[in-house]
Order: structure tokens, then C-alpha cells, then sequence
């Protein structure tokens, strides 16, 4: 089959079916189709440029190597978020080899004495800061578990295959979670789980 002529324009499905033929072209122009928001997911998940690179470059050389498998049940920037996860997962593990970070949760919160102001409301740049720091504030086993559901809508159980956790597990996680954003963002009481409800998300 012949690749993708140089001036073709051509959509997503195209472009996986000529890179699975081994098309790198192709896969060049999913990579700058999806890199934004790959290395923002990666950036939030490490909480630093220099490890996001580094999950970056590794997702979407494994991206590559398997494109083959990819049969397209999801979108490819999808299939891209689960492969992120998996290699921030992977290099913090790594770092962590022999100081396996722990989820405490009597860890102290960031100083939040007057930061945030409620009465600014949730009406845009301000807000979306305060809670990109508090995000990078969590413990990673946390970070990891509200970003991609709260953010990026993954399932609970695509999100506890891909960090090496029990679907319940994930699902305990996304609670501490929620619980100690809300803390650190409003300063009020934590609340019990309510299925889908009171997600975090940054306003776009």
C-alpha cells in the first residue's frame, strides 16, 4: 500500500491505517496533532517540564512500536493519555525505587491563608492557577488518579489498569483526592463520595 502523498490532507482514521502500514509520516502528523495536550497531561502528572519530556519521548516511542495493536476502539489521543500515564507511572517508580512514596495523608497542606478567595468565584485564570498548584501539591498516587479522571475522563478502570491498581483502589484514590483539593482550594469540610459529582476540573 503507498503512504500518504506530501500534499494529502487526510483524517484521523487515515492517518492510523498508513501508520500501521509503517508510515512515519503519518505517525508525525498524529504526534503534532496530539503532543499538546500529551505533554500537558505528562506535565501534570510529573509536576516538572524535564520528567515531562522524558514521559513524553517514551510514550510515543512505545506509541509507535505499537501502533500495529491500536485497532482504533478509542481515539488515538485517547490510547496516547493511557500510554503517558503508564510511562509517568513507570519513571516515578523508578525514582522512587528505593523510597517508595506513600500516600500520607497527614502530610501538611500548602499555606492557604488567603490565596484564594471565594468570593473571586470560578471565573477563570485565577482559580485555574490555584488549582494547577494545589494538582502539584497532591502526593502522586493522588495526582495521577484525579487528572485523569477529573480531567481527562478516563473510566475507573482504564485508570487502575494503567497505574498497576485495583479498580477500587482507583476509586478510593479519586475520593482522597477530591477531599484534599477541596481543603487545600476552599478550606471547608470534606464530603463523602457522590458517584460522579464534584469533579475538579480547570476551566478551559
Amino acid at each position: 500500500m503507498a503512504a500518504l502523498s506530501e500534499g494529502a490532507v487526510a483524517g484521523e482514521d487515515d492517518l492510523l491505517a498508513a501508520a500501521r502500514r509503517g508510515d512515519r509520516k503519518a505517525f508525525e502528523k498524529l504526534v503534532e496533532q496530539t503532543y499538546k495536550d500529551t505533554y500537558t497531561l505528562a506535565l501534570r502528572l510529573c509536576g516538572n517540564p524535564e520528567d515531562a519530556g522524558e514521559v513524553v519521548q517514551e510514550a510515543y516511542l512505545r506509541a509507535w512500536r505499537g501502533i500495529e495493536r491500536f485497532r482504533g476502539d478509542s481515539r488515538f489521543s485517547t490510547w496516547m493519555y493511557r500510554i503517558t500515564a503508564n510511562c509517568a507511572t513507570n519513571l516515578l517508580s523508578r525514582r522512587n525505587r528505593d523510597r517508595r512514596e506513600q500516600l500520607d495523608e497527614e502530610a501538611p497542606l500548602p499555606d492557604r491563608t488567603g490565596r484564594f478567595d471565594p468570593e473571586r468565584g470560578i471565573d477563570g485564570v485565577a482559580l485555574r492557577e490555584d488549582i494547577v498548584t494545589a494538582l502539584r501539591a497532591l502526593p502522586y498516587g493522588l495526582r495521577a488518579v484525579v487528572v485523569l479522571r477529573d480531567i481527562y475522563d478516563l473510566p475507573h478502570e482504564a485508570i487502575a489498569k494503567e497505574l498497576g491498581i485495583s479498580e477500587a483502589a482507583a476509586k478510593v484514590r479519586l475520593h482522597r483526592a477530591r477531599n484534599r483539593l477541596r481543603e487545600m482550594l476552599f478550606g471547608g469540610e470534606t464530603v463523602q463520595e457522590q458517584g460522579g459529582s464534584g469533579d475538579v476540573r480547570p476551566q478551559s
